[in-house]
């Protein structure tokens, strides 16, 4: 069998890993059993599919780019056949998410990794962890290593718990992006936070936005249009990046 060899796609966001103690790493952060629903976003030349399946999982794959869907149906014929791999040609942005439990475990676009954490955190069927190869800042910024706080690192963690499991040097790829990588997993994905604490999604977020709508702002300031928070609150005098995900419940608490 021939198989064509890809050229990466700039335009696609396309960034091949080549490292095996990576690709280890990326599937053991998975704690992947048998049986369990894998969604693998932008499965590129197969890489991380070929440990998925050999994790003993069930892996959709959604891929973008048709030349490399031809690739990976030759490649996987057989896993293919056998319904353990199932392809799908289409943009994850479009892709309508699996009904019951799922994982997601991906080397994603990076051009793409705020729209994907938006979709797949804030679904309404959440999967119940994921796994993804992002930008090293961005890993950063999501567990906040300068004590600053973002809009990013509060969205993901009322959702669920991240952690860095390893960073990526850019030599790892193939071809080598311009910034070193990071995996993160985000695991016990859920909406325990707003049932327990009897808050709206909606207004949490709409509280967020306002505050971090201008950064180098006071709460004070930003959250006029929540006059119950600006004339109730202690926290007016402090800028959205000091606020931890517990302040941030305890402002929408208020308007309530």
């Amino acid at each position: 069998m021939t198989i064509k060899i890809h050229k990466a796609k700039k335009s696609l966001g396309q960034n091949f890993l080549k490292s095996i103690p990576a690709l280890k790493k990326i599937v053991e952060a998975g704690e992947i059993k048998n049986g369990d629903l894998i969604l693998e976003i932008g499965p590129g030349k197969g890489a991380l599919t070929e440990r998925l399946l050999g994790s003993g999982g069930q892996v959709i794959a959604v891929e973008k780019d048709r030349e490399l869907i031809k690739l990976l149906s030759e490649k996987f014929n057989e896993k293919i056949k056998n319904k353990r791999l199932v392809l799908v040609e289409e943009d994850i942005l479009k892709y309508k998410q699996q009904n019951g439990n799922y994982k997601v475990i991906a080397n994603i676009p990076y051009n793409i990794t705020g729209a994907i954490l938006k979709k797949f955190l804030a679904a309404e069927n959440q999967p119940e962890r994921m796994v993804l190869m992002v930008q090293n800042e961005v890993a950063r910024r999501i567990l906040v290593r300068n004590e600053k706080e973002s809009i990013l690192s509060i969205s993901v963690k009322v959702y669920g718990t991240p952690e860095i499991v390893m960073k990526v040097p850019a030599r790892y790829f193939s071809p080598a992006p311009k910034v070193d990588s990071a995996v993160i997993a985000i695991k016990n994905i859920s909406r325990r936070i707003f049932e327990e604490n009897n808050i709206k999604e909606d207004e949490f977020f709409a509280v967020l936005r306002a505050g971090f709508a201008h950064k180098r702002k006071k709460l004070a300031s930003n959250l006029k249009s929540f006059p119950e928070i600006v004339n109730k609150g202690d926290l007016g005098n402090k800028r959205a990046e000091e606020l931890a995900l517990k302040d941030w419940i305890a402002l929408v608490k208020m308007i309530q």
